[in-house]
């Protein structure tokens, strides 16, 4: 039988890809990350409301989660509380797979600001961008020459983002200059306030800045622990430094920072880091499927095409929905793995066993799994607990949180689990022990 939905099965395939979602999209579904009474984004919007004289507030969650579409519904609230609000992508500013310090965070954080207020106002605080201020900071406090004969202006943050050696270069020509370097980041950011203030004409209205994909930043191969440890080093080490007077700031951070070292919000004047997790898609503490859960993920799906039904049964979504563990953006990609193996009429709905092809194909990308791996995702699905016993092991932790192989969930308070395409291979795991 010929295949007549195929043009279905294309908008169904193309309504699903992954994007940012705008403040009033109308496929929106506010129940995905506002979860009972907890809304991390009213949350932080009242700790800026009530932030006197500038503040920092701490954004987490895993890939997936939609912590970047939740900012873009941020910058909606504050505008609405009349704050001027700037979002910058620290993935255009930085290389996030090298260690990070003080020096080139704070670089990369001003320089965004810096081209934010150019692109929305046309100057730059005292006709000056921040780009010119750091080349000439480097040229007559740390005298490295090149900057201004070789890389001049936008040059930097193309290097800085793209160059390993050149990134590595200016950390270690700033290790002897920080106090300073920090100063004149901070300062300009001060002057950048009153800029806009002028600008607005409001002497008191709140400017807020939105650090996006900070949570991005890990390790790859024998650089990994490194990384981490420059990640920790800078949310600890030099907390105070990332507050900067008069000017809020919202910094997503990695999921796994919490377990690197609770408290990064207290040293930045108490901070507490609101967290996204994954749809409240199962029981508390159990893989028994929540029937509310189930009817959300159905809701985003129907908010983004009507007719699912027509190309689904609802038990074959339902269990799309449990097998991706709540994670919108699993979700997504294992209904689409599902729809080009449809060849024909006859096939639709798609029926719980047709789409466990797809199941199977996410599972095969998690696999294989060291027989230690598989010994700790026991633990985790047995505590529902990260069970992190020593810091050399956090390249793994971090590893599975950022390849999804555990998910956060909460319900009342965090808990963790294994994904649950793993379940049956964790739980069939057996640990062979000295006799």
């Amino acid at each position: 039988m010929a295949l007549t939905q195929d043009e279905q099965l294309g908008k169904l395939y193309n309504a699903l890809a992954d994007r940012v979602l705008e403040p009033g999209d109308p496929v929106y579904v506010a129940q995905v990350n506002c979860q009972g009474h907890n809304d991390a984004i009213a949350e932080i919007a009242a700790e800026i409301r009530w932030q006197a004289g500038g503040g920092v507030c701490l954004f987490t969650g895993q890939r997936g989660t939609g912590k970047s579409t939740e900012l873009k519904r941020l910058q909606q609230r504050l505008e609405a509380m009349q704050a001027v609000v700037f979002y910058a992508d620290l993935s255009e500013y930085m290389l996030l797979t090298k260690e990070v310090e003080i020096s080139d965070f704070l670089v990369s954080v001003a320089g965004a600001m810096s081209e934010q207020i150019e692109a929305r106002y046309g100057a730059s605080p005292a006709n000056r961008s921040y780009w010119q201020r750091f080349t000439e900071f480097m040229q007559t406090k740390v005298e490295i020459k090149e900057f201004g004969a070789k890389l001049p202006g936008m040059d930097i943050k193309a290097a800085l983002k793209s160059d390993p050696d050149f990134k590595l270069r200016v950390q270690e020509a700033s290790r002897g200059h920080v106090a300073q370097l920090a100063r004149e980041a901070h300062d300009f950011l001060a002057e950048a306030v009153g800029f806009v203030r002028e600008k607005e004409g409001d002497s008191a209205c709140k400017v807020v800045l939105l650090i996006d994909s900070v949570e991005r930043i890990r390790g790859v191969g024998s650089e990994a622990m490194r990384v981490y440890e420059s990640v920790r080093n800078l949310f600890f080490g030099h907390a105070e430094l990332l507050r900067v007077p008069l000017l809020h700031i919202v910094y997503t951070i990695p999921p796994y920072l919490s377990v690197l070292g609770p408290g990064a919000g207290a040293l930045m004047g108490g901070a507490v880091p609101r967290r996204l997790v994954s749809t409240h898609i199962f029981q508390d503490h159990s893989p028994d499927p929540d029937p509310a859960g189930l009817e959300v993920l159905r809701t985003v799906i129907a908010r983004r095409y009507p007719d699912w039904e027509k190309l689904f049964q609802q038990a074959a979504l339902d269990q799309l929905a449990v097998s991706s563990g709540g994670d919108l953006r699993e979700f997504f990609r294992l209904i689409r793995l599902c729809l080009p193996s449809v060849r024909d009429d006859s096939q639709l709905p798609l029926s719980p066993a047709a789409v466990e092809q797809s199941e199977n194909a996410a599972r095969s990308e998690m696999l294989p799994i060291p027989g230690e791996h598989l010994a700790w995702l026991q633990r985790i699905a047995k505590t529902h607990a990260t069970c992190l016993e020593n810091d050399a092991d956090l390249p793994t932790l971090a590893h599975f949180l950022d390849n999804r192989l555990v998910l956060n969930y909460r319900n009342g308070r965090d808990w963790y689990d294994v994904h649950p395409l793993l379940r049956e291979l964790v739980d069939a795991h057996f640990v062979r022990t000295a006799s």
